[in-house]
């Protein structure tokens, strides 16, 4: 049987899948997408993003905090029905997802198969059962995401030990979860876990979190842990854990320390490796890195430039927004599609901790690095009269800004809807808004929208060298 034609393939259904698959259709390239799992979606849908996200909406309506307004009314809600609670919506949402993924390449006229694929030359792709057929393209996508990293010494069961794909199959909540790993998906879960109500131990092998993220957010993060009972183990890494046969009793964690912890269940979010060991990459002559990650460059084309790769399958950030953006701009690069003129110098980032953390453009960390005159603005949420209303206690919005021409490089926010809040903020950093214009703009009232306001005054006290009355 004579392999099929077409101008792209694209392999991985997830969000940066997805998106450059519907993108280059849209353009009026014939498209094939495969897929090796029965279900649309990658980790976006099926094991990370939206799973996760809804066991933290799950663990605030557990908690209440979801719930408070001005009269802070709280909801009592078991473990048990919070549990069965979180899987229902998950699966609803996972279901839905799916399969407006699936209607989505139908619209668009793009073929899919479903199997494994991997490289038989150059242009040609062989996907294995059920689909057992090969395609040839003028141009390749790899979109094949990640999978959790299992280094030998943790004995994972699915049960007891997890992984960040297999602690989403939960059948109850546990009464501590010791987690290993203080990145995105360490700290999130961490903080969702202990919303819900389970102790939390934080495990992590640097002396601090997050630490791509700004200092000032990070602590105010690790303040706002410590102060819901999670218990943080700096510069540590774990030997060896000790299951009983009885469930009923706590898992042992043995710390390189010498120390043990103890803990009903266990979860290592340490990383994640790069899917791509049945692609036969070597074959082609794309190398990998260590966690199994493809270079590529600003275009995200491979060593082979007609072979382009994007999304988890590259490595950081390794977020869906950012996936889904990759696969968009390697079709404009791929098609010369004109659509983008250039793609963003800043992507923002979100983190689903609770509270949620967003940032876009330039730490007070890079930007003291280039050695460039800066001051920093700030606004807390406490002090805005939405903050009040909310009852906020915690969370502020921070600008870095350049002395000598005021522009706002960098925007960083811990707080409720954080992650909802950046979006304005990545416009002021990629057109490289000054204050003056920030103060000048006008925003519904009361709204979170004037910690950019406050924040910008803020900025300008500093400059000024008095406090400016607001």
């Amino acid at each position: 049987m004579e392999p099929k034609q077409y101008e792209l393939i694209v392999i991985g259904s997830g969000p940066s899948g997805e998106k450059a698959a519907v993108k280059a259709a849209y353009f009026g390239h014939k498209v094939a997408l495969v897929e090796q799992a029965p279900m649309f979606g990658g980790a976006e849908v099926v094991t990370g993003t939206l799973p996760s996200k809804t066991l933290k909406e799950t663990a605030l309506f557990l908690s209440g905090k979801q719930e408070k307004g001005l009269f802070s009314i709280e909801r009592d809600l078991s473990r048990k029905a919070s549990i069965e609670d979180f899987m229902y919506r998950k699966n609803l949402i996972m279901n839905s997802e799916a399969t407006s993924i699936g209607v989505n390449l139908q619209r668009h006229g793009i073929d899919v198969y479903q199997g494994t694929a991997s490289f038989e030359d150059l242009h040609t792709i062989n996907v294995s059962a059920p689909a057992n057929c090969s395609l040839i393209a003028d141009f390749i996508l790899i979109a094949t995401g990640s999978y959790p990293y299992h280094p030998s010494n943790i004995p994972f069961d699915g049960v007891r030990v997890h992984d960040s794909d297999t602690i989403l199959q939960i059948k109850h909540f546990p009464k501590s979860l010791c987690v290993v790993g203080a990145g995105v998906i360490g700290c999130e879960y961490a903080t969702i876990f202990s919303t819900a109500g389970c102790k939390v131990l934080l495990v992590n092998d640097k002396s601090s979190i997050l630490t791509f993220v700004d200092k000032e957010v990070t602590q105010e993060l690790l303040t706002d842990m410590k102060e819901n009972g999670i218990e943080t183990f700096f510069n540590e890494k774990v030997s060896s854990i000790d299951v009983p046969t009885n469930d009923k009793e706590p898992l042992r964690i043995h710390l390189e320390s010498k120390k043990v912890i103890e803990a009903d269940m266990f979860l290592l979010a340490a990383g994640r490796s790069g899917n791509v060991h049945s692609l036969n990459l070597d074959k082609v002559g794309i190398p990998v890195g260590p966690r199994e990650q493809i270079f590529v460059n600003d275009e995200f084309r491979t060593k082979v430039p007609h072979i382009f790769a994007v999304g988890d399958a590259i490595g950081f950030p390794a977020l869906a927004s950012t996936s889904m953006e990759q696969g968009r701009i390697a079709v404009a690069y791929m098609f010369h599609t004109r659509d983008l003129e250039h793609h963003p110098l800043f992507f923002p980032y979100g983190i689903y901790t609770i509270p949620e953390i967003s940032m876009v453009g330039l730490t007070v960390e890079e930007i003291e690095k280039k050695d460039v005159p800066f001051v920093t603005g700030k606004a807390r949420y406490a002090d805005m009269p939405r903050g009040k209303i909310m009852g906020a206690k915690r969370g502020f919005l921070k600008l870095v800004v350049t002395r000598e021409d005021l522009a706002i490089r960098g925007v960083h926010i811990i707080g409720n809807i954080a992650t909802e809040l950046i979006h304005y903020g990545s416009h002021l950093v990629e057109d490289k808004k000054d204050l003056y214009f920030l103060i000048s703009q006008v925003f519904n009232y009361p709204t979170f929208h004037d910690l950019y306001k406050y924040a910008a005054y803020d900025a300008l006290s500093t400059i000024a060298g008095r406090k400016l009355k607001l």
